[in-house]
């Protein structure tokens, strides 16, 4: 199948993989600066922007397509959705991982009795039965939420709907949604043992700060950043201090 993946920079190779309903675009800001020290990947995961969609996005297939594109090592950067294939990836390919990057990302995105950490299923289906009716509508209502709570968080959701179809009307949104409301990955956390960096907002509604604590106890080698005043989109909210944050962590492991 057809994966949409835009290169820039030289050096030690870093893939940046986005979150649910967008495309690789989303990281252009943040790419430019890592590019004078990195080889950035900015991939569309299946069914998001230029990429081909597949019938069922399963975790495991979409991490094992993101192995064989890479052929080698390389260090990953995951927001969200994105986040949670490279725990996957991680998990299934260690020789291939050599750190992550997991931002504002869970192993769960449903609450249940046993994890408090996540929305309530019937918020994310809701969000799914709109796509048809309300495709572009429910794409930005959808943006607008993942920056609430944080500062200037207008502005930055402007400057992201401008990119929002950047890559071409996305064909394969639904197959993904599928897995936020029946992921958990929880088991894979000790499975994962190449250095891990988190980057979480205190004020995140979609994957609150309670996923990056249990994942940073979970997880064998990692630290967890914290950003008061942000919400699920540090990188894009608080740009130089997630850098400030994101470049000892890649430059350790290149």
């Amino acid at each position: 199948m057809n994966l949409f993946v835009e290169s820039r920079g030289h050096g030690p190779d870093v893939v940046m993989l986005h979150g649910w309903g967008l495309h690789g675009g989303v990281f252009s800001r943040v790419a430019d600066r890592l590019a004078e020290r990195f080889c950035v990947h900015l991939v569309d995961l299946p069914g998001h922007g230029a990429s081909d969609a597949m019938t069922r996005f399963d975790a495991d297939a979409v991490a094992d397509l993101l192995d064989s594109h890479f052929p080698l090592p390389v260090q990953v950067v995951g927001w969200s959705l994105g986040g949670l294939i490279a725990q996957h990836w991680a998990a299934r390919h260690p020789d291939k991982v050599r750190s992550l990057s997991l931002v504002a990302t869970s192993p769960r995105f449903v609450r249940d009795d046993s994890w408090p950490h996540a929305q309530q299923r019937a918020a994310i289906e809701a969000v799914g039965a709109s796509l048809d009716t309300a495709f572009e509508q429910t794409l930005e209502r959808f943006l607008a939420l993942q920056m609430m709570g944080a500062p200037a968080a207008r502005d930055t959701v402007k400057a992201v709907r401008e990119e929002l179809f950047a890559h071409g009307r996305p064909q394969g949104l639904l197959p993904a949604l599928g897995l936020l409301l029946e992921a958990d990955a929880r088991e894979l956390a000790g499975r994962i043992s190449c250095p891990v960096a988190l980057f979480f907002g205190v004020r995140d509604a979609i994957t609150p700060i309670g996923a990056g604590r249990w994942l940073n106890e979970a997880l064998l080698d990692a630290v967890l950043h914290e950003f008061p005043q942000a919400s699920h989109a540090p990188f894009l909210s608080h740009q130089d201090e997630f850098l400030a944050k994101l470049t000892p962590h890649l430059e350790a492991s290149a």
